[in-house]
This record gives structure tokens, sequence and C-alpha cells, in this order.
């Protein structure tokens, strides 16, 4: 009852369902069905909010006229292809009784919802997309059905305000509605693949970023990318807007290998190493320590992928698993680097004048928004703004304004 109270009786069964399998035993507290309040249940309501406050300033309704889904931005057919994903497994899971398989893969589709498809689509939301708008309702009100036997009181509180509210021949409740069918056709793996590329690829970018403590709203001249295949590099081409935006980068680009804006240094362990290499063990730390740059770049390289390297010495063979060899990497000159897996970031970290001044415009940005929601003001309120500045910030006000 502590919990209910806390919490209620909806977030408190989420946690029991997500936490672990039937019948397994599990930790529970106030504190743990908490998470599931800040992680899932908020997640959720404040894309819900999101969307109703858009909705009501656009005067939208689901009898907006919108494009129809091959017709619309690659955002919106990305997301649509994993919530028919997400019906898909989440009915598999249900029919067989699996718990945590038809809650888990859900609450990971609410993160990418409001954490990838939200934030990168307000921009459109403000302009009006009838196709953003027709995308983010059909999730909300899928998710709704999808949660309803596990989490009754929210999924109905959902369900009823943006569909009942909507159409008055609706069924009154979700759990009198139809369970949601997936439609094959719009699980474009191809493109599922390309954006969880791209979502790989900002989060490098990000670290790489955060490796020298330039913050997001400070704009770059260009990323530069190391991918694993040709399907990869292609995909960076095909959505390189969505990661300039991302990264705040002028330019988005791939290259071959990161030779140019990385090095490599290999530092065997000894004690890892030298009980399997005895008395060779030197040498074969001195020829990774000491070869050629081209040979140690692609000996890093393959113990960064987990891939084992081979060391030839006098007409004998070393194998040098990636438990037994560090691999260091240092940045060329003006640039930052994160690598993951094969998978390399590398940004242009040299700032011109230009650059400077559309960093200070953009916190100049965040100050008025700040104080806009300080104020009171409504998102749909035009306001004037008066300031006053010395000639450094003035300058990237009236360029930027």
């Amino acid at each position: 009852w502590t919990v209910m109270n806390a919490h209620g009786a909806d977030a408190m069964r989420w946690y029991l369902y997500t936490s672990g399998a039937a019948g397994e035993a599990r930790r529970f507290s106030v504190d743990l069905v908490g998470e599931v309040v800040k992680k899932f249940w908020s997640t959720l309501w404040n894309t819900y909010s999101f969307f109703v406050t858009y909705a009501n300033i656009d005067k939208w309704t689901p009898g907006t006229p919108a494009p129809a889904v091959a017709e619309r931005d690659a955002l919106d057919r990305y997301i649509l292809a994993e919530l028919h994903q997400l019906i898909k497994e989440v009915t598999t899971a249900y029919e067989n009784y699996d718990v945590p398989g038809a809650t888990r893969p859900v609450q990971e589709f609410v993160e990418v919802l409001s954490n990838w498809y939200v934030r990168l689509s307000r921009r459109r939301f403000w302009n009006s997309d009838p196709g953003a708008f027709a995308t983010l309702y059909e999730c909300l009100t899928t998710v709704s059905k999808l949660i309803a036997p596990a989490v009754p009181l929210l999924a109905d509180n959902v369900y009823r305000n943006l569909v009942l509210k909507m159409n008055a021949k609706a069924p009154e409740s979700v759990h009198l509605a139809d369970w949601p069918t997936y439609d094959a056709a719009l699980i474009d793996q191809g493109l599922l693949n390309d954006m969880r590329v791209v979502e790989k690829l900002v989060s490098l970018g990000r670290a790489a970023r955060e490796s020298v403590e330039i913050g997001v709203r400070q704009p770059l001249a260009s990323a530069l990318f190391v991918t694993r295949s040709s399907s990869e590099t292609a995909a960076v081409e095909k959505l390189g807007d969505l990661i300039m935006s991302e990264l705040n980068v002028k330019q988005a680009s791939t290259m071959a290998d990161a030779s140019d804006v990385v090095s490599y240094a290999l530092n065997p362990l000894p004690q890892v190493r030298g009980k399997k290499f005895g008395k060779n063990f030197p040498r074969v730390q001195q020829a990774l320590r000491e070869g050629d740059a081209s040979q140690v770049r692609a000996w890093a390289q393959a113990l960064l992928k987990g891939q084992p390297v081979t060391v030839e010495l006098d007409g004998e063979t070393y194998e040098v698993t990636a438990e037994e060899c560090e691999v260091k990497q240092n940045a060329a000159a003006g640039y930052a680097v994160a690598e993951d897996g094969g998978y390399v970031a590398a940004l242009n970290t040299t700032l011109t004048d230009d650059l400077i001044r559309e960093g200070m415009a953009r916190e100049v940005v965040r100050r008025i928004q700040a104080s806009r929601k300080d104020a009171g003001f409504e998102i749909e309120d035009k306001i004037i703004v008066v300031y006053t500045a010395g000639d450094g910030l003035r300058a990237a006000i009236e360029q930027f304004a």
C-alpha cells in the first residue's frame, strides 16, 4: 500500500512485469517502482502532452488530411516501422505468456519516440506538418492499446483523451477496442538499419564533443565517420541532414579509414600475456609497440572490433586477443575523436569567427526561451525582445537575427 499510495497501482504493475519473468525473485521498493515513473510513465505522458499542446494550437484532428506514409518524412516512416515491428513483437510475446517480452519493448519504443522522433521533429510540429501529427497520433493511440493489459488506468486515460473525445462512435474504453495488428509493408528493415547506424554515429559524435568539452550549441564545421559497410556509408549520405542537425555541424561525410584523424598505440598487458608467451613476450611486445604505422593501425582496428591479431616473428606466429592488449587512440590536431566497435566519429574543432558568433546566438535563444518560460508566456504567444549587448554579442545577434 505504501508503494501504491506513492506511485499508483499501474506503476507497480509495470515494474513487476518489466523487472523479470513471472515466478522469479526480484528486488522491490518504493524507489525502484519510482524509477518506472521517471523512465516510462513520465516519458510517455510528456510525449502525450507535447502532442496535445501542438494539436490544440494547430487545431489538428484525426480527420485532418495527411500524406500517405510513403510520402512522409524519413523520420515518420522510421518510427512507424518501429511501431509496427513493436506490434508484432508484443503480440507474439502475449500469445506465448512472455511477460517481460510484452512490456520491455514498449518501454524501449517510448524512449525512442520521445528522445529521438519527437525531439528531432519539433520544428515540423511548429510548422504544422500534417504527416508528423498523423504519425505521432498513430504511435500514441497504438501504444495505449499495447499497454492496456499491463497498465489499464494509464492506457484508458490516454485512449479516452485521444480517441473517444475525437470520435464519439469509438469504443468507450481502450479495453473494448480491437487489439492492433501490424502492417508488414510498413516495417522497412532497410530504413530501420539506416536509422540505427545514424543513432550510433550521433552518439559517438556527442562523445567526441564531450571529450573536448565543446557544448552542442556551438556549431562545428564538419563531422567525419568511418562505418563498417558500404550500406552504412550510404545511410550517412541519405540521412546526412539528420546527422548535421543532431550534432550541430555544417557537413557530415564518411572516410575510408581514420588514418588522417587518429593515430594508435598498442600497449600489451604483461600480466595477461607474459604467462602465455613466456620468454618470447618481450619480442612480441616490441613488435606490437614499434611496428610500422600502417601495421599498428590495422592491428588496433581489429582489436577494437574484438578480433584477435597475429604477430609473425622468425617464422613463428603469436595470436593476441583484444583482452591481452590495450589500444590507445590519439586524435590529430584540430579534431575530437570517439571510436567504438569499428565505428569512428571525428569532429573538426577549429572555430571560425562565424561559427563562434552562431554559437553565441544559440545561447541567446536558449536564454530567451528560459525567460519566456519564467514569465509564464504560452507557447503560441508572440513576444518582442529588447536587448543590450557589447560589440561581439550584438554582432552575433544581428547576424543571426
